[in-house]
């Protein structure tokens, strides 16, 4: 609920703050006091587009702060959830500086947001109703929501949001399959060409850099060949140095100590890998000379290769994936049909479970918006509206109108006379029958919903006697559940409150004129105030016997 509201630099009001309770709370004062002003402040803090117009005359900005007290289930602890704003306390501050360049900024609990999302959060705390801004009443978009809420449908509709997205999921697959089996069967020819060459050619991984380093080594073989060809010459021929050299030495081996034999051990080592590196030269020589593979035909592999890279899109590395991706396709041409079938069979499928809960719910509506007529209609003869009939229309969409809220359009109708058609309230509707009619309803179903406060701007406007008690004695009957906040003209409204401001307005030496408001506490002080209400200017005893009465009989 609304527990504090703190406004500077509003309009007629300079610096005011005022702390609200549970319950009826009732504001009063004379026409042109400032009443309005305080709903329009009010209305700054939950989102409202603010106005250059309403900083106060000398002032730079205007700064309204509203403080409300939420339990923990509350919705808006979700909507910040997901603008990753987190809110630890059972406190919410809704904050909004208004600059006399037009240009404002907003706060939640001092975090720094946007006024879209100030005022989303906003709507989940107050309802406002006037006699020309009846929030739930003026937007039909709305009364599919009231309607549900009254009849306790949140798991239901829970159920029906995840039937409807499974529905639509198998919709887009289904979709898909009947997207791609249209192409590929136009791919089909083509498909199956690529399929043929692919085989024919059997790729294989790490193909192309192989054959690349190959046709290096062959692009070279004949110059290869003519330096092996020239070692092994040398290697081979009689008059090979390191021969001569050990049967020079061999002859003195016995008479040169030790020297000489380590001569011939380092010779003898050196023949030995002198014919190791011979008798690789000459396999060198003759793998070079026996090999199957031909530049020529190395240099068309190659080019087939790349040539089918080039026409899938892909390196020659991915060939073979390439093919077994063609074939997959082609595989699931051959199977389409089986592959279609299973597709519809789950969508229908999903289509028929969404409709058999959408169905329940349409039932469910149906019966409550009949009871909610009944309930209705009994409140509006005390309310002046005798004559009027409140009708919950529950009406099939067509199917490409279904959503996760269902197969149905709800709207409110009212006819205000005996044989008049109904019609969207809003447009039949005047703007005192409209909040009369928002009235009568949450009555009924104030119980359910998170909105904890309500705001009635002049209710009674326009009524008086048996009429504007009716209308009290249901603003103090809604009080019982959720914080009403009431601006009023009626002594009888004002007679039932638990909390009763009067609000004022005075003119310095400066010639500007301040509102103000006073809590009224004691009961002498709330009988002067209905007994003004009642008389006028001129109080009379009267008038306050009269307002001590109604005081009285509210009680």
């Amino acid at each position: 609920m609304l527990t504090e509201l703190d406004i500077r630099s509003v309009v007629l009001i300079d610096q005011l703050n005022i702390a609200f309770n549970a319950g009826l709370c009732v504001l009063t004062g004379e026409t042109g006091a400032g009443k309005s002003v305080l709903l329009d402040s009010l209305g700054l803090a939950l989102g409202v587009r603010g106005q250059s117009g309403l900083v106060r005359k000398g002032a730079d900005h205007a700064r309204v702060t509203a403080s409300f007290q939420i339990p923990p289930n509350h919705e808006a602890y979700e909507i910040l959830k997901q603008a990753d704003i987190l809110i630890e306390e059972d406190m919410l501050l809704l904050r909004r500086v208004v600059y006399n360049t037009g240009k404002s900024r907003a706060f939640i609990n001092d975090q720094p947001v946007s006024v879209g999302l100030l005022k989303q959060v906003g709507e989940t705390l107050v309802e406002i109703h006037g006699q020309f801004e009846t929030q739930g009443l003026l937007n039909p978009a709305t009364h599919i929501s009231m309607l549900d809420v009254y009849a306790g449908l949140h798991e239901e509709l829970a159920e029906l949001a995840r039937l409807w997205n499974a529905w639509k999921d198998a919709q887009v697959r289904r979709n898909d399959l009947l997207s791609l089996s249209a192409r590929a069967r136009e791919e089909e020819a083509y498909l199956r060409l690529s399929l043929e060459d692919l085989q024919k050619l059997d790729p294989k991984e790490g193909e192309e850099q192989a054959l690349s380093s190959l046709r290096e080594r062959l692009k070279n073989r004949e110059k290869i060949l003519e330096a092996l060809s020239i070692a092994s010459a040398h290697l081979g021929s009689d008059h090979d140095p390191v021969q001569k050299a050990w049967a020079a030495l061999d002859n003195i081996a016995g008479e040169g100590e030790g020297a000489i034999e380590q001569a011939l051990q380092a010779l003898a080592r050196a023949s030995e890998d002198m014919a190791g590196a011979h008798s690789l030269i000459q396999s060198a020589q003759s793998d070079l000379l026996e090999s199957d593979y031909d530049l020529e035909e190395i240099d068309e592999r190659l080019y087939a290769l790349r040539n089918q890279a080039r026409k899938h899109g892909c390196n020659p590395d991915d060939l073979p994936a390439m093919l077994e991706k063609i074939q997959e396709q082609l595989n699931a041409i051959e199977n389409a049909e089986e592959t279609l079938e299973k597709s519809g069979q789950e969508y229908e499928k999903a289509r028929k479970a969404y409709i058999q809960i959408a169905e329940i719910i349409s039932a469910r509506r149906k019966d409550v918006g009949t009871k909610l007529n009944d309930l209705v209609g009994g409140e509006l003869a005390p309310l002046k509206l005798a004559k009027a009939r409140f009708i919950t229309q529950v009406e099939r969409l067509d199917e490409v109108e279904w959503s996760a809220r269902g197969m149905d359009r709800v709207r409110f109708l009212v006819a205000t006379n005996p044989g008049q058609e109904p019609g969207p309230i809003h447009k039949i509707a005047s703007g005192g029958e409209m909040s009369r009619f928002m009235l009568a309803l949450k009555v009924i179903i104030a119980q359910e919903g998170s909105t904890h406060s309500f705001i009635f701007d002049e209710v009674d406007a326009g009524i008086g006697g048996a009429t504007a008690d009716a209308v009290g004695e249901r603003l103090a009957r809604l009080a019982k559940s959720k914080q009403v906040l009431v601006v009023t003209h009626a002594p009888q409204v004002a007679a039932r409150a638990d909390h009763h401001w009067i609000v004022t307005k005075s003119e310095s030496a400066e010639e500007m004129v301040t509102t103000d408001i006073k809590p009224l506490v004691s009961k002498s002080e709330r009988c002067e105030e209905i007994a003004r209400m009642l008389a006028g200017a001129d109080i009379t005893d009267e008038a306050r016997a009269a307002a001590l009465k109604l005081i009285d009989q509210a009680a």
